[in-house]
């Protein structure tokens, strides 16, 4: 990143707390001065028996990682897959919470989650293997998803970003890619080429109109009138440009269908698919932007109308192992909330990372902010008129 973004300040605390960077650093630290909680070990937990129904990201549960969890504790885990927040909030509006004992929404979602009443606070002396989790993305649950004061409502899971994936035998970038490459490419492809999911890629749009100067894009959170101000303009220029657009996305597998069969040169996409697509072998490639990549995380909550709640916690703590938690990244592609994890990360997948975020570039993500539901509302107003345009 050529510049230092001036954002709001929870932005940059955010920021801080979400690079791969602070992740590595915080938890060699805390392995120094702290005993880390225990490796799982079969029979560790007092479940033998019994289900846990999770609402969830579609690819965040491997068939490997379910299979040694009913193993070793004798749970079956109903998976609800999911590829949006906005499906994970209707899913559980729709009764309450019930049918459902944990959910996976994103960390700046806690604003539209905290008045529906459908999450219940963890009790954190259950989730014993906390201490294995970076202790910075775990304030994060504490200081925006306390809702009431009651408590935590959400613990961190896994961590990823969203960047530009290109076809490599199509297309090359001039050094880091650039949200801008999405709009105005360096010359070589012509015809319809770009994919994104909508209100992402107007949001890599208003970084780059923030990066050349044309607008102060995080004021967007401010307040709204700023916000539809800046979000005028970015619509009126993504329409301008819509001929060059292939598809939009909603989820996982439509990203990789869009450099697989749909003829995308060039997309804005997460982190994880394109990268189980580049262990493949696929020519595609996946790399943090020139304005810093947008990261997030996402997190575990648990349903207020929880019907398996012993069961819920014995997922959560085979999850914050570490060597679960390398072996989920080994197979899907993100990274993971356990310090640790990256210990059993194989060669190949410790590669990629390198390759994702060269040099200092893991230092300068763009966190996500917070969401309040003013702006989501206002947001799906413009990307409604992106889509339809």
């Amino acid at each position: 990143m050529k510049e230092k973004k001036n954002s709001p300040q929870s932005v940059g605390m955010a920021a801080k707390n979400f690079n791969r960077r602070t992740l590595l650093k915080r938890g060699a630290a805390l392995a120094a001065l702290t005993p880390t909680a225990p490796m799982f070990v079969k029979n560790a937990f007092a479940a033998t028996s019994g289900e846990v129904n999770v609402l969830m990201w579609g690819e965040y549960l491997p068939d490997s990682i379910l299979a040694d969890f009913k193993a070793k504790t004798g749970i079956t885990v109903n998976h609800t897959k999911i590829g949006d927040n906005g499906e994970i909030i209707a899913k559980m509006k729709a009764g309450g919470g019930a049918g459902f004992d944990l959910a996976s929404p994103t960390n700046m979602r806690a604003l539209q989650w905290e008045n529906l009443g459908v999450l219940a606070p963890f009790d954190m002396n259950k989730i014993t293997n906390i201490g294995n989790v970076n202790p910075g993305m775990v304030a994060v649950g504490e200081r925006d998803w306390n809702f009431g004061g009651k408590g935590s409502h959400w613990v961190p899971q896994l961590w990823g970003t969203e960047s530009i994936s290109w076809r490599t035998d199509k297309w090359t970038p001039d050094g880091l890619p650039s949200f801008g490459d999405l709009w105005e490419p360096n010359p070589g492809i012509s015809g319809a080429f770009m994919m994104g999911r909508t209100y992402s890629m107007m949001t890599g749009c208003g970084i780059w109109m923030h990066h050349q100067g044309k607008m102060d894009f995080w004021s967007s959170y401010k307040d709204e009138d700023t916000m539809r101000k800046n979000w005028e303009t970015i619509t009126e220029y993504c329409i301008s440009k819509k001929g060059n657009l292939v598809k939009f996305w909603s989820g996982a597998d439509p990203q990789k269908q869009g450099f697989t069969s749909d003829g995308v040169v060039v997309g804005q996409t997460w982190d994880g698919p394109i990268v189980s697509m580049m262990k493949a072998g696929e020519p595609v490639a996946y790399q943090t932007t020139d304005e810093g990549a947008l990261a997030w995380v996402d997190g575990i909550t648990l349903s207020a109308k929880a019907a398996n709640i012993d069961e819920a916690y014995e997922l959560i703590n085979y999850s914050f192992t570490p060597e679960v938690g390398g072996k989920t990244i080994n197979e899907i592609g993100y990274n993971s909330a356990v310090i640790g994890a990256s210990d059993h990360y194989t060669d190949e997948t410790k590669a990629i990372s390198q390759a994702i975020y060269p040099g200092d570039t893991a230092s300068k993500l763009n966190a996500w902010p917070p969401e309040p539901p003013w702006f989501a509302d206002a947001r799906a107003e413009y990307a409604n008129k992106f889509e339809t345009a």
